[in-house]
This record gives structure tokens, C-alpha cells and sequence, in this order.
């Protein structure tokens, strides 16, 4: 299979270019990137989106979120697969991608690691088990450079939270607190967020009740098995129909075959 890289030279860019080299099955098409960083593998440059799409069966994007979208435009016309591994998505954006996978198999994952994702369906089942008096809070730490806050990420396991305990995302969250903020609500996802270094992600959902606590965290310390996630969930959306699609949808068909 013939991989394009949208971002062929930013963090994980990168890493998927040293992994699609390693990797029997694939060939690296091509890539797209703004900057002028050297990379250290060679990677056939192209112009646009759409000479990369041409030149390959499926574009793995890691990037931002107007080329993502735009991206998905282009797999849409072409009717190739995309794997977007973007996250700051607006809701018009997503709206626009939505309407793109109608037309390509488009997978969407905020997180390309396997445990990340078996994380996401354990905190869903646990929020359910666990009644109203567990408090639910977020932390996550990432490196110095990242943009977005709170991560992708951790927005999922928030989502899988409150889809665990019947409550609505969008109004149950609390992103700041700062000053008198007043007593903690009974249903309330905090989210906390660390900035520094070269962290690769640290994710832990708390449920803290009345004289105990559990903690469930996941820590990355090697951004290749991002790269290696992502590469697994592509061989399987290349078998895809049109269609939004997310890790869960490749693990669950893994899992039942």
C-alpha cells in the first residue's frame, strides 16, 4: 500500500515516515510540509494535497486543522481514504469533514494508541458502574509546543465519561477555575492541563469518591507507538467503505474476528 504523509516533517510526521520505511507492506508515496526543516529520511516532497492524494492509496494527516479539512475535501473528490490525527477541531470544521466522509473512508482519532483507545471504552464502563458521588476529573501533560489545550484526548475520555454516566458533555464540563468558583457541582468533568518539556502525553481520569479513589493513567514515553497505531488502523481503513470512522470502529472488528 502506497502511504502519503500530509506534515511529513512536524513530530509525528516524522515518526511515520521512519515507520513506513520499516514496514514490509508499505511504500512511502510522498509528502506534503510547510517548513524547511531537513528531514532525516528521504521523503519524495510534492506540491499540494492533491498530488499527494494522487500518488497514493491512502494519506495519513497529521497537520492542522484547516489542512485537515481541506484534505478531506480532496480524499472526498477522489474518493481515497484519509486517517486524520489532527485534534482542535471546530464545530464547523467537523461538520465539514462529516460531509466529506460521505463520499471516502475517513477515520478521525485524537489519539492513535492502542491503550489510549482501550482506555477510552474502560472509562466509559467505569462511569457507568460508578454512581454520581465519584467525582470526575482530567488531567493530561504534553511537551511545550503543543497548541491545543485540553488535548484531544483528553476531551475524549471526557465524552466517554459522561457518555458512561448519562450526562450531557457539553454542559457538565469545567475547563477553569480560578477564584470563588463556589462549591463542585455534583456532575461536574474538570479538566487540568500540564505544559512542558518534551512530555509525549500523560492522560489520568480521576474518579474520587468518599474515603477511596481510583486512578486510571496512561503514559506515553515513545511517539513511535503513536506512528505504529496509526499505520495499523490504516491497513484496515483501506478496506473501508465511505464512511466517518474512528480507532474503536478497527478495534471492535479486530476483536470480533
Amino acid at each position: 500500500m502506497k502511504i502519503g504523509i500530509a506534515g511529513c516533517a512536524g513530530r509525528m510526521g516524522q515518526m511515520l515516515v521512519k515507520e513506513v520505511a520499516l514496514a514490509d507492506d508499505l511504500y512511502l508515496a510522498g509528502g506534503t510540509t510547510h517548513r524547511t526543516t531537513d528531514l532525516q529520511t528521504d521523503v519524495p516532497i510534492v506540491k499540494d494535497p492533491e498530488d499527494l492524494f494522487a500518488v497514493s492509496d491512502l494519506v495519513i494527516d497529521f497537520t492542522t486543522p484547516d489542512s485537515s479539512v481541506y484534505n478531506a475535501r480532496v480524499a472526498a473528490n477522489i474518493h481515497k481514504p484519509l486517517l486524520i490525527g489532527t485534534t482542535g477541531f471546530s464545530d464547523s470544521q467537523m461538520k465539514e469533514i462529516k460531509a466529506s466522509a460521505e463520499q471516502a473512508p475517513i477515520l478521525m482519532t485524537p489519539n492513535a494508541s492502542i491503550g489510549i483507545n482501550v482506555m477510552l471504552e474502560t472509562i466509559r464502563d467505569v462511569a457507568s458502574k460508578l454512581g454520581s458521588d465519584f467525582a470526575i476529573e482530567i488531567c493530561e501533560a504534553h511537551h511545550k509546543n503543543k497548541m491545543d489545550a485540553p488535548s484531544g484526548t483528553a476531551l475524549a475520555l471526557g465524552k466517554a465519561a459522561a457518555a458512561g454516566r448519562g450526562i450531557d458533555f457539553s454542559t457538565h464540563t469545567i475547563f477553569d477555575r480560578h477564584g470563588n468558583t463556589g462549591i463542585r457541582s455534583e456532575n461536574e468533568i474538570g479538566f487540568s492541563v500540564i505544559r512542558g518539556g518534551d512530555i509525549v502525553g500523560e492522560h489520568t481520569v480521576y474518579f474520587i469518591g468518599h474515603g477511596e479513589r481510583l486512578e486510571i493513567t496512561h503514559r506515553a514515553t515513545d511517539r513511535a507507538l503513536f506512528a505504529k497505531g496509526a499505520l495499523r488502523a490504516a491497513r484496515w481503513l483501506y478496506t473501508q467503505g465511505p464512511g466517518l470512522y474512528e480507532m474503536q470502529d478497527f478495534l471492535n472488528q479486530v476483536q470480533n474476528n
